[in-house]
């Protein structure tokens, strides 16, 4: 019997040592999803999305293969930047449900193997926050809890007010410095006024938000997306006490447009990674075996600012800093720019970092307005099948499109201050309108005779139900992305990217015991007779077998075509598998066996 025991032991640590030196770093290839929670789901009737009808819906996430989730903030707000101006980042808004509710969610998500990520708000925070209240009235502790400032003498003997402390622009237009009557200084802005900035050279202020991150992973979240990180810290005043301005940037003469000045003293000063790397100190204090705890970057900026989030030589950053090239992209791209895309990004991103790929968010156009619903297949495709972390913003998964709105239904606080001649161009509402469901009225989405946004004019015929019941939908396309996702060949595969011509790109991903996944992606209105795949990839024999075809595609899966006589329409979009070795799934068959052997004779009384 001892010996049993023995023999059992050493079996059970030959599978955990094994386990452990496989892949146990979830986020390196995950599928993320980005729930905008005032639009997915209202499970009470009052026409804005909540967390029970997150939970109501987690079938679908599992189904469509989510790894893990990111909610927009659902903490108390006044919403006047709709939960991106917090009151209480250790409290549910109301609207959107209780804490229990949030337990809830997490505890259900993970039962399916689904992650839950929560937006982190560091830069600022809402005007009726208690800090800033506090703060206004200049609290013990909180005095220096936001940037303040006196102002800039007036020369106007008539006008005793001081001038704002420098020439600063906030991203929504104006000044950045707001006079507050009550403490008779201006505080800093970088979006609305009702959003003041936080003070990060005061070390309350860091302890303070450290406290918020430990609050929610203590209720087990699995990580953040870290909202606005590139406006974090901005220059401190000089020997005389005052604020550099900014110089002119020469992009644009309209003085109150954030674009007029060039942001050198406001955006990624170097005190911002400072406070990255003691954040990423607490999600690692936090990373157990197998469940390490994420943390997410929102940074748009210049490539090589970008690189420095991940970290250096001595400081983890983040996980990695989301990828927006694909965010860029336009109806009209061509092949070239597109491998041009990929190559520079995948150069860039430093060795051992795991690279990503958005396709969309709440503050863009949707894929299928920005590229046309034919392309879109092609862009799903790049995001899904290209290395590292895939990330779906909700509603991208069955094609939905933007949603032209009046100026009375807009919500937008940015749109709002352009007013109803300006307000088309800025507007992030037609991206935000409510997750098409089914065909009932509301699209499913809400009991309520109205929305917090208007449905969609197209949810009768474009809704996720009749997705499900067409033979071929954006629905299919993605779920089928999705299972090749969980291949090894997509994990760990090479990559290697072509422009064929002008319109076709084609990319590969090879993996040595499972082949050759080859995408082919026809940007432009022309049939493409593509013959020279052979001179450009190495394994691929004389047929190629479809996996993934687009929509719009004649091809089923499953379909074989020979090398030299791929032919794709205008917009075509194909992904094809050619497997040169299952030497995998041998070795897999081979331990299966010997260990089925092995329990037989030592476990079982014959």
């Amino acid at each position: 019997m001892a010996f049993k025991v023995n023999i059992f032991i050493c079996l059970a640590y030959f599978v955990v040592v094994c386990y452990a030196n496989g892949d146990t770093e979830w986020w390196k290839h995950a599928q993320l999803y980005q729930i905008y929670p005032r639009s997915y789901m209202d499970s009470n009737g009052d026409g804005i999305g909540d967390i029970k009808g997150i939970i109501n819906k987690l079938d679908h996430l599992a189904d469509i293969g989510a790894d893990a989730v990111w909610l927009s903030p659902v903490f108390v707000s006044p919403m006047k930047d709709f939960g991106y101006d917090i009151s209480n980042f250790f409290e549910i808004a109301k609207e959107y449900g209780t804490m229990d509710d949030m337990k809830l969610l997490v505890t259900e998500a993970k039962k399916l193997g689904i992650r839950i990520l929560l937006d982190f708000v560091p830069n600022h925070t809402s005007d009726q926050c208690e800090w800033f209240i506090k703060s206004v009235n200049e609290e013990e502790g909180f005095e220096n809890f936001y940037v303040w400032h006196p102002g800039k003498p007036n020369p106007d003997p008539t006008n005793p007010k001081n001038l704002p402390p420098s020439n600063w622009i906030s991203v929504f237009r104006n000044s950045a410095w707001t006079w507050h009557p009550d403490r008779q200084e201006y505080y800093l802005h970088q979006f609305l006024p009702e959003q003041p900035d936080l003070n990060y050279r005061e070390p309350a202020v860091r302890e303070m938000m450290q406290r918020v991150l430990r609050f929610w992973l203590d209720i087990e979240v699995d990580g953040f997306r870290v909202d606005a990180i590139p406006h974090l810290v901005e220059a401190d005043v000089d020997d005389d006490g005052h604020y550099p301005d900014e110089p002119k940037s020469d992009l644009t003469e309209d003085e109150d447009d954030y674009s007029y000045l060039s942001h050198v003293h406001t955006r990624e000063r170097e005190e911002t990674w400072t406070n990255i790397f003691e954040w990423r100190k607490t999600m690692d204090e936090y990373s157990y075996f197998k469940d390490t705890k994420v943390i997410f970057m929102e940074a748009s900026s210049e490539m090589s600012i970008v690189m420095k989030y991940y970290g250096n030589a001595t400081h983890e950053g983040a996980h990695f800093p989301f990828n927006f090239d694909l965010v860029n992209v336009r109806a009209g791209v061509k092949a070239n720019q597109l491998k041009t895309l990929i190559d520079t990004y995948m150069s860039s991103v430093p060795e051992d970092r795991v690279p990503n790929w958005v396709a969309g968010n709440h503050d863009q156009p949707r894929m299928a307005s920005r590229v046309g619903p034919e392309l879109a297949d092609g862009i799903m495709m790049m995001t899904m099948l290209l290395p590292g972390a895939a990330v779906t913003y909700q509603g991208e998964e069955i094609g939905m499109l933007d949603q032209s709105l009046s100026f009375e239904d807009t919500q937008d606080p940015q749109a709002c201050k352009d007013g109803p001649d300006m307000y088309n161009l800025t507007s992030r509402d037609p991206q935000r309108t409510p997750f098409q469901w089914d065909n009932t009225p509301n699209a499913g989405f809400s009991t309520n005779s109205t929305t917090w946004l208007p449905i969609a004019d197209n949810y009768e015929t474009l809704n996720l139900l009749a997705q499900k019941a067409a033979p071929r939908s954006t629905y299919k396309l993605y779920k089928g992305l999705s299972q090749l996702r969980r291949s090894d060949v997509v994990k760990y595969g090479d990559l290697k990217v072509e422009a064929l011509d002008a319109d076709v790109l084609a990319f590969s991903r090879f993996h040595e015991d499972e082949g050759t996944v080859i995408v082919l992606i026809n940007t432009g209105d022309t049939i493409k007779s593509v013959t020279d795949l052979h001179l450009k990839f190495d394994n691929l024999g004389e047929s190629l077998q479809v996996l993934v075809p687009c929509v719009n595609s004649e091809w089923d899966s499953g379909d074989m075509m020979l090398l030299n006589e791929i032919m794709l329409k205008p917009y075509e979009s194909l992904v094809f598998k050619n497997s040169v070795g299952l030497l995998t799934t041998s070795i897999i068959t081979l331990l299966i066996g010997v260990s089925i052997t092995v329990f037989n004779l030592f476990f079982i009384d014959v």
